[in-house]
């Protein structure tokens, strides 16, 4: 058996897809030593996968909007793991200066930051625009997160380099993405009327083109990055469904008998952020999309380098915007 100290010595080459859990995957590893830093991580897949991580020895950040509730989801799962390393910071992606403030307070972390999990997220909200004007889910799902990951690359870069162990980056996205391709030239729907399935789906077709090109340019250096299908599971995020938008869900799967009726567990749903957070193989696989505990293959225009060089760019300029 490999040895090595990558992610706990842990081979992870036998993981088979969709049932597996968090703790499945992350049964022998050891990530004691460890950061990681998990966006919405006060319920559903963020409070999982904080848990998880936690319970494999890693010290967790759990970022969120609501301080209080972080430090009671923090509470919660050190009543489970009693020995849980964990800390908590305010982070509302919507508001570019608390991101900026969130990552200049994580600089000076002695540990470093072995892991960044981009897991929070809004889908289908009625129309609802940020104080500068961007689209909520469009500014939530991506925007925040880029800003977030471009500000947090040196300190990534520096763990990577100083533990010999590349970084990661994990950013979750859906298979919902294929449904619509992002529309760089109206990406806050000023011009085209707004569709909350389309803005949902152009922010995770965001989420994959960030992972894209975060790889290209960072190639050479101890960052690896990947884009996460977790499934279908039942959590908050469906809040702002209504009877219509599940049916209207229904027939945007038709196409995968059953893809509704057998949602994951919240085990389930996040055991592949903690598997791209430390599968060993993985490392042969930067940039990839990820679903199942294994390599996926996201839709086309969300895989294509000029249109994710492109929303780079046009990103780093939203952010720069005072």
């Amino acid at each position: 058996m490999n040895t090595s100290p990558d992610f706990g010595g842990v081979p992870r080459t036998s993981l088979d897809g969709a049932v597996r859990t968090t703790d499945e995957v992350l049964d022998g590893v050891d990530l004691t030593g460890r950061t990681a830093l998990v966006t919405g991580a006060t319920s559903g897949l963020g409070a999982e996968t904080a848990r998880a991580l936690a319970a494999a020895g890693a010290t967790v950040v759990l970022a969120a909007r609501d301080f209080d509730a972080a430090v009671s989801r923090a509470c919660w799962i050190r009543k489970l793991h009693p020995k849980a390393d964990l800390d908590v910071i305010g982070l509302d992606l919507t508001d570019l200066k608390s991101v900026r403030a969130a990552a200049g307070i994580l600089a000076f972390r002695r540990s470093g930051l072995d892991l960044l999990i981009n897991n929070a997220g809004v889908m289908y909200t009625p129309l609802t625009r940020t104080a500068r004007g961007l689209e909520i889910q469009f500014a939530t799902n991506h925007l925040g997160h880029f800003l977030l990951t471009t500000e947090l690359l040196p300190l990534l870069a520096a763990t990577g380099a100083r533990t010999g162990i590349p970084a990661r980056v994990i950013t979750l996205s859906s298979d919902a993405h294929r449904g619509y391709p992002i529309d760089l030239d109206d990406l806050q729907f000023f011009q085209r009327p707004y569709d909350k399935f389309a803005a949902y789906a152009q922010s995770k077709a965001a989420n994959v083109l960030m992972t894209v090109e975060l790889q290209r340019r960072m190639a050479d250096a101890p960052v690896a990055a990947y884009a996460v299908h977790p499934g279908i599971a039942i959590t908050g995020l469906a809040r702002f469904m209504s009877r219509d938008d599940f049916d209207r869900m229904r027939q945007l799967t038709v196409r995968i008998p059953g893809r509704l009726a057998n949602p994951k567990s919240l085990e389930q749903a996040a055991s592949t952020s903690v598997w791209a957070a430390t599968a060993m193989e993985l490392d042969r696989h930067r940039g990839a999309y990820l679903a199942d505990c294994g390599i996926g293959k996201a839709a086309g225009h969300a895989a294509d380098p000029e249109t994710a060089h492109e929303l780079w760019e046009l990103s780093t300029r939203l952010v720069a915007q005072r």
